[in-house]
C-alpha cells in the first residue's frame, strides 16, 4: 500500500493548476458541504468541517489523481431519511448523537469490503450502466438545487419528492434570487465554452459578495449563507449506550454500499476518460478512512462528490494535492476567515454547482449510444431513471440487471452461419453474406460464434437439423469461437451427433482450443474425441470424412455458365492440417492414446497386402475412429509402432522385418513431404525424435 500515491514523481508544472483548483474546490465547497450537512440534518458549519479532516483522510490512501471527496448529497439524503423516520429533530442532540454513528459503521463496513476485496463489483457494471448512473446522479443533485436558484431551501429525495419541491418553489419565487442564479448560470455555460481555463466561478463570487456589500440584495429577498462561528472542529467520542446500534450499523451498511458503488464507478469514468490508471481496492480504503474521519469530527457520512471532480478536471488540477490545497484552504477560513461566509449570495453559488454537474450528464454517450447500439441506450436510460426516481442503489441494480438481461438474450441468439466456398478460393464464408459461395456438396459447413450452453443450444440444434439434406454426407462445425460448453449443451451435442450417425451422416467439431476438448472430456463426451469426430481444422474433418479435394461445390445449374473460368471446386486451405492433433484433442492423455492406436494398429496387420498398403498409403486406412491423419500425427503414431513392433502376434513374427521396412519407408516419404511442405518443422522432428529414443533407451 502506498501513501499519497499520486505525488509519486511528481512535476513541478503541476503545482500552479494545483494550488488553483484546491482553491476553487475549496471555495465552492463552503455552499455544496453546508447545504449537505442541513439535509443531513446537522448545523451547516458541520459541512465545513467534513471538507477537512476526510478530504485529507481520503488523499492520504486515493490513487485518483482527480477525485475529490466530501461531504454530499446521498449520503446526507440516507441519513436525513434515517434521522426523520426516528423522529429525531434536525439539529437536536439526538441527531448529532445518532448521525456521527452511521458515519462510523459507514466507515467500519468499507473497511470489511476492503478486506473482502469487494472492488469486484466494478467489473460486473457495463460503460452504459456506468454512464447512466453517473447521470442520474448528476440530474438529481441539479435538481435538488434548482429551488435554491428561486430562493427557497434544496430539495431532498427521488423525483416525485424533487418535483413536488421545485413546484412549490415557483409559487414562491424570489425574482431577483432567479435573475442572479440565472445569469450566473449563463456566464459559466458562456466562460466553460470560449474561456474554459478562466476561473469564472471565483469572479462570480467576488460578484456575489460585491452585490450584498453594495446594493444590500439580502434586503430584497436574495438568502445568503449563514455565518460560522470561527475554529476547528472538536474531536467526536462516540456515545454507544445512546444510540440503537443495530439502526446504526444497518443504515451505515446502506450507506457503505452507496459510498463504493458512486464513488468507484463515478472514479473509475474519470479515470477512463483522462487516461490513467486506478487501484480501485484501495479506493474502498480510502472511502473508508475518509468516513472514519468524518465520523471522529461529528460530521455526516462523506462521499466522492461527482461536481467538485468535475470543477477539478475543469481546472485542470492533476493529482490529490488538490485535495489537500483544499482542506488546507478550509482549515484557514474556518480559523480566521469565516465572516465573508455570510455575504455569498446563494443562488450564485448554486448556480456554480449546477454548471460544474452539467458536464458530468454523459448526454454525449447518449447520442453515440442512441446511433450505434438502441438496447445499450435503454440500459443507459434505465439506470439513469433508476437513479432519478428510485435512489443510487435501485438504480445500480435496473441498470445490472438489463445488462445481464441483455447479454443473456445476446448469448440466446448468437452470431452462427452456414458456410460454403468461392470457386477457385481457399476460404470459407457466410452464404448469405457472399453471393459468390456455394455450399461444399453433401457437406453441412455451420460455423457457431458464442459459448455453448442451455439457453442457446437447441438454436444450435435446430439450425443443423434443418440445414441436413438426404445426400449430407457430413456436418462440420466451426467452433473455434466457443470458449466454454456446460452440460445441458453437452449432452444436446451427443444426442445430435448420435442421431446424425444412425443417418449415416458424420458429425465433427472443428477449430476451438483444447480447452474444449478438456471441457468435453469432463463432461462425459470424450468418446467424440476418441471416435476422431472432434477434428483440429476443417480440412483434417473434410479428409476424414471422405469427401475429395478439392471440393466439389454445390452450384445450381443457373449459376454455371458465370462461373466457367473459376470452375466448380474450391480448395480448403491446410497450412495448420499438419499439427500434431493427437496432443490438441487428448492433452496429457496424448502419448498413451498414440501407443494405444499402434497397438490397434499392429493388431489389424495380418497379412503382407497389409504391410504393402502401410508403406505406400500410410496408415489412414487401418485405424478405426480417426481415419485420417496429417503428417505429424502419423509421424507419432509410426514410431510408436515401430518402438512396439516386437509386442506383434507370434504368427506375424516372420513378417517382422518386413513390417519395419515398410514403417521405415513411410517414414522417410513422411520427412520428404514435411522438409518440402514445412522445412521450418525438420529441426522440430529431429529434436522429438532423438528425445524419443533417448526415453526408450533409458527404459
Amino acid at each position: 500500500m502506498k501513501l499519497f500515491s499520486t505525488l509519486r514523481g511528481y512535476k513541478k508544472e503541476y503545482l500552479p493548476r494545483d494550488i488553483f483548483s484546491g482553491i476553487i474546490i475549496a471555495a465552492v465547497s463552503i455552499p455544496i458541504s453546508m447545504g449537505y450537512a442541513q439535509i443531513a440534518g446537522l448545523p451547516a458549519v458541520y459541512g465545513l468541517y467534513g471538507s477537512v479532516f476526510p478530504i485529507l483522510f481520503f488523499a492520504l490512501f486515493s490513487t485518483s489523481k482527480q477525485f475529490v471527496f466530501g461531504v454530499d448529497a446521498t449520503p446526507a439524503a440516507i441519513v436525513g431519511g434515517a434521522i426523520a423516520a426516528h423522529g429525531f429533530i434536525a439539529e437536536s442532540d439526538q441527531a448529532m448523537t445518532y448521525i456521527p454513528m452511521v458515519a462510523l459503521f459507514a466507515g467500519l463496513w468499507l473497511l470489511l469490503f476492503y478486506f473482502l476485496r469487494a472492488d469486484k463489483i466494478v467489473d460486473f457494471i457495463s460503460t452504459p450502466v456506468m454512464g447512466g448512473f453517473i447521470s442520474g446522479i448528476a440530474v438529481t443533485i441539479i435538481l435538488m438545487q434548482v429551488p435554491k436558484l428561486m430562493g427557497s431551501s434544496a430539495g431532498s429525495g427521488e423525483f416525485p419528492e424533487l418535483a413536488a419541491h421545485i413546484g412549490k418553489a415557483l409559487a414562491h419565487v424570489s425574482w431577483l434570487s432567479l435573475a442572479m442564479g440565472a445569469a450566473a448560470l449563463l456566464l459559466l455555460i458562456l466562460s466553460k465554452k470560449f474561456i474554459p481555463k478562466f476561473p469564472m466561478a471565483i469572479l462570480i463570487m467576488v460578484f456575489g459578495v460585491l452585490a450584498t456589500v453594495l446594493f444590500h440584495v439580502d434586503e430584497r429577498g436574495v438568502i445568503l449563507l449563514s455565518a460560522v462561528e470561527p475554529g476547528l472542529p472538536q474531536l467526536f467520542i462516540p456515545k454507544f449506550e445512546h444510540v440503537d446500534l443495530t439502526h446504526a450499523a444497518g443504515r451505515g451498511l446502506m450507506v457503505a454500499i452507496v459510498v463504493m458503488a458512486e464513488t468507484l464507478l463515478a472514479e473509475n469514468n474519470f479515470a477512463v476518460k483522462n487516461g490513467y490508471k486506478l487501484n480501485i481496492r484501495q479506493e474502498i480504503l480510502a472511502c473508508a478512512a475518509g468516513n472514519l474521519a468524518a465520523a471522529g469530527v461529528g460530521c455526516c457520512p462523506t462521499n466522492g462528490s461527482i461536481s467538485r471532480t468535475s470543477m477539478n478536471e475543469q481546472y485542470g488540477g492533476k493529482t490529490q494535492l488538490v485535495s489537500i490545497v483544499a482542506a488546507v484552504v478550509m482549515a484557514v477560513i474556518l480559523i480566521s476567515a469565516t465572516d465573508f461566509i455570510g455575504y455569498l449570495p446563494v443562488p450564485v453559488l448554486t448556480a456554480i454547482v449546477i454548471s460544474a454537474l452539467m458536464s458530468v450528464v454523459e448526454s454525449h454517450l447518449a447520442v453515440r449510444l442512441f446511433r450505434v447500439s438502441r438496447s445499450e441506450f435503454y440500459i443507459f436510460m434505465a439506470a439513469g431513471i433508476g437513479v432519478l426516481c428510485m435512489g443510487t442503489i435501485y438504480g445500480v441494480l435496473v441498470g445490472i440487471i438489463l445488462s445481464f438481461v441483455a447479454m443473456i438474450l445476446k448469448a440466446t441468439n448468437p452470431p452462427r452461419a452456414l458456410m460454403g466456398m468461392v470457386p477457385g478460393k481457399s476460404d470459407y464464408y457466410d452464404l448469405k453474406k457472399n453471393r459468390f459461395a456455394y455450399p461444399i456438396k453433401n457437406v453441412v459447413l455451420y460455423r457457431f460464434s458464442e459459448d455453448m450452453f442451455f439457453a442457446n443450444i437447441k438454436i444450435f440444434q435446430n439450425d443443423i437439423e434443418q440445414a441436413v439434406r438426404d445426400d449430407t454426407k457430413a456436418v462440420i462445425v466451426d467452433s473455434e469461437a466457443v470458449n466454454s460448453v456446460d452440460f445441458t449443451a453437452a449432452d444436446a451435442i451427443d444426442m445430435l451427433a448420435g442421431g446424425l450417425e444412425k443417418r449415416g451422416i458424420r458429425f465433427y467439431m472443428t477449430g476451438h482450443t483444447d480447452k474444449i476438448n478438456v471441457q468435453m472430456r469432463e463432461l462425459g463426451i470424450g468418446h467424440l474425441i476418441d471416435d476422431g469426430r472432434v477434428r483440429r481444422t476443417i480440412l483434417a474433418a473434410l479428409k476424414d470424412a471422405g469427401i475429395d479435394i478439392p471440393c466439389e461445390l454445390d452450384i445450381p445449374q443457373d449459376d454455371l455458365p458465370r462461373l466457367k473460368r473459376l470452375g466448380t471446386s474450391a480448395y480448403p486451405h491446410g497450412e495448420e492440417y499438419t499439427l500434431e492433433e493427437f496432443v490438441w484433442a487428448f492433452g496429457e492423455d496424448a502419448e498413451k492414446e498414440i501407443s494405444k492406436r499402434a497397438r490397434y494398429v499392429l493388431s489389424q496387420i495380418d497379412s503382407p497386402d497389409d504391410i504393402r498398403m502401410l508403406a505406400e498409403q500410410g496408415v489412414d486406412k487401418l485405424v478405426s475412429s480417426w481415419g485420417f491423419l496429417g503428417e505429424l500425427d502419423e509421424e507419432l503414431l509410426l514410431r510408436s509402432m515401430a518402438a512396439q513392433i516386437d509386442e506383434i502376434p507370434e504368427e506375424m513374427r516372420g513378417m517382422k522385418s518386413e513390417l519395419s521396412e515398410a514403417i521405415d519407408k513411410r517414414l522417410n516419404e513422411l520427412m520428404v513431404t514435411l522438409q518440402h511442405r514445412h522445412p521450418e518443422m525438420t529441426e522440430y522432428l529431429e529434436e522429438s525424435r532423438n528425445h524419443r529414443i533417448a526415453g526408450e533407451e533409458s527404459s
